[in-house]
């Protein structure tokens, strides 16, 4: 992508009222944010930032990241036919937890993510029932490996299966997940809340920004109706 397309597409955020009050011209701190979503470190945003003439801190880019997150939209609310669920383990202070996701197979969007403390079928159940209040499930088939999700499937009366054939996108979303977070992290270092700012603010930039080659280079958004 050319520097000039991200700058204008950095501008998409900059009237959002959380970038209200800051020293720091807006179209810098958005730009600064989506290129620590693209796959930047707080430093390498930190290095490109004072190539453009602006001196400001790796600290205070993480700063804008997680004020950025308590302002970008939820995933677009979808009516998913079909629907791929997983979770990988994440380590936050050295101690592992889990992440959950679940992406709509035919749009590419995620439909939502959630960390819990342990895995099994009381965090997957928990997790799915969360996707139901928040998307329009009644016609979902959901797609899932076998740990933990037939009870999950079975006690919110969801049509579910097991498939490990259709569900490869939701496990290159983790790659892509994976990929992302080990160009700067071995262990968060940090809350859960952080952790899960930061998550928001990747999610948006998956689900609302990143091109996505299947879809012509289109956002996964633009293809929920």
């Amino acid at each position: 992508m050319l520097l000039s397309d991200l700058l204008k597409e950095s501008l998409d955020t900059a009237t959002l009222e959380c970038w209200q009050r800051e020293r720091t011209a807006t179209p810098v701190r958005a730009f600064a944010v989506r290129l620590h979503a693209a796959g930047l470190s707080l430093r390498e945003t930190e290095a490109i930032l004072r190539l453009l003439g602006v001196e400001r801190s790796f600290q205070a880019v993480f700063q804008w990241v997680h004020r950025l997150s308590d302002s970008v939209s939820d995933p677009p609310k979808a009516t998913p036919r079909r629907v791929a669920v997983d979770e990988t383990a994440v380590k936050i202070n050295g101690e592992w937890s889990w992440l959950y996701a679940a992406i709509d197979l035919d749009t590419k969007v995620i439909l939502d993510v959630a960390l819990f403390k342990r895995h099994g079928t009381d965090p997957a159940a928990a997790f799915l029932h969360g996707v139901c209040e928040k998307h329009d499930c009644s016609e979902t088939v959901f797609l899932a490996d076998a740990f933990g999700y037939r009870t999950a499937f079975s006690r919110l009366r969801l049509n579910g299966r097991v498939d490990y054939t259709d569900r490869n996108l939701i496990e290159k979303w983790f790659q892509t997940f994976k990929m992302r977070v080990d160009r700067f992290h071995n262990s968060w270092v940090g809350s859960r809340l952080s952790v899960r700012q930061w998550l928001a603010v990747f999610v948006h930039y998956y689900n609302f920004q990143r091109p996505h080659q299947s879809l012509d280079g289109r956002p996964p958004a633009q293809e929920v109706n």
